[in-house]
């Protein structure tokens, strides 16, 4: 799959995630993560995202994840609603 156009999905509220997912002109898969659980939980979100984007076969994409504590359900739903938008 590719992604054609950027796509958002989330809030800022506590305890939810803001996405943004865009085509990646370089290649790869890029992460921009902001969080304040960061130290605590950074790996784990990254690694949540990376798992979301490789169960729809994407090899180019950027996204940008502005993290308010949020729990790994709601990443995985918000990242995978971006990805569908922008597809």
């Amino acid at each position: 799959m590719e992604i054609k156009r950027i796509a958002k999905c989330g809030t800022f509220e506590s305890n939810d995630i803001y996405v943004i997912v865009e085509p990646n002109s370089d290649g790869g898969v890029e992460i921009n993560l902001e969080s304040i659980v960061m130290k605590q939980f950074g790996e784990q979100i990254k690694k949540t995202i990376d798992e979301t984007v490789k169960s729809f076969g994407i090899k180019s994409i950027k996204i940008t994840a502005k993290d308010r504590g949020a729990l790994d359900y709601t990443i995985k739903s918000r990242v995978e609603t971006a990805i569908k938008r922008a597809l």
